[in-house]
């Protein structure tokens, strides 16, 4: 069984999946934290990502797995704890972008989902990853409400950050999601619409819990 929960930054895509991956026993997928630790490496060595040679080759070698507590790992390391700032999440946004990037990490995401009952959150999930998932749903919230949960979770990790930055941020991260040419966020027709805004998360994680199981 796939579920798949798309929607823009900070909208309350990980958390949910995460209660509702629990509350069901079946694995979570987050594939944000893919993308972002391959970002990681591909900065730290410096990969040109612009040359389509060096970028397969380092595509190749790489070996991304997650471990019993769902702590990403690239070629054995640990990087769970090197991927939540503000700025590999905005590089994130940009590598993304670029075809061989997103073809392999759409490989291995399908690997993973089609060997186990999943959640899996993203941007895509529901209408390229896994276009006929049993589930689909498309979470939602307005601008100022997500910069204000990413600010929260950046203070509260001891980041050092400002609001506007953030909302800043969050819009720009919105316009290149939704642009890009290589999967771009939308939503499937077919996805159930969940307005996060003023809801709580168990009040998420429950909403979508009572879909599926009924």
């Amino acid at each position: 069984m796939i579920i798949a929960i798309d929607g823009p930054s900070a909208s309350g895509k990980s958390t949910t999946a995460i209660g509702v991956a629990s509350k069901l026993g079946i694995t979570y997928l987050d594939t944000g934290a893919m993308y972002r630790a391959v970002t990681y490496m591909i900065l730290k060595l410096k990969v040109d990502v612009t040359d389509d040679a060096s970028i397969s080759k380092f595509l190749e070698k790489i070996n991304v797995s997650f471990d019993n507590s769902n702590n990403i790992l690239v070629d054995g390391v640990q990087l769970s704890n090197k991927i939540r700032n503000q700025n590999i999440s905005s590089q994130a946004s940009k590598i993304s972008q670029y075809p061989l990037v997103r073809e392999k990490m759409v490989e291995i995401q399908r690997n993973i989902g089609n060997a186990n009952d999943c959640v899996i959150e993203g941007r895509d999930i529901g209408t390229v990853v896994f276009p006929n998932a049993n589930y689909k749903f498309f979470l939602i919230a307005d601008l100022k409400t997500r910069a204000e949960r990413r600010y929260n979770d950046m203070v509260n990790s001891g980041e050092n950050c400002n609001f506007r930055d953030v909302l800043d941020g969050i819009k720009m991260r919105d316009e290149m999601d939704s642009g890009r040419a290589h999967s771009p966020l939308s939503m499937a027709d077919d996805a159930i619409v969940i307005d996060t805004g003023r809801l709580k998360i168990n009040e998420q994680v429950n909403k979508i819990i009572e879909i599926v199981t009924n």
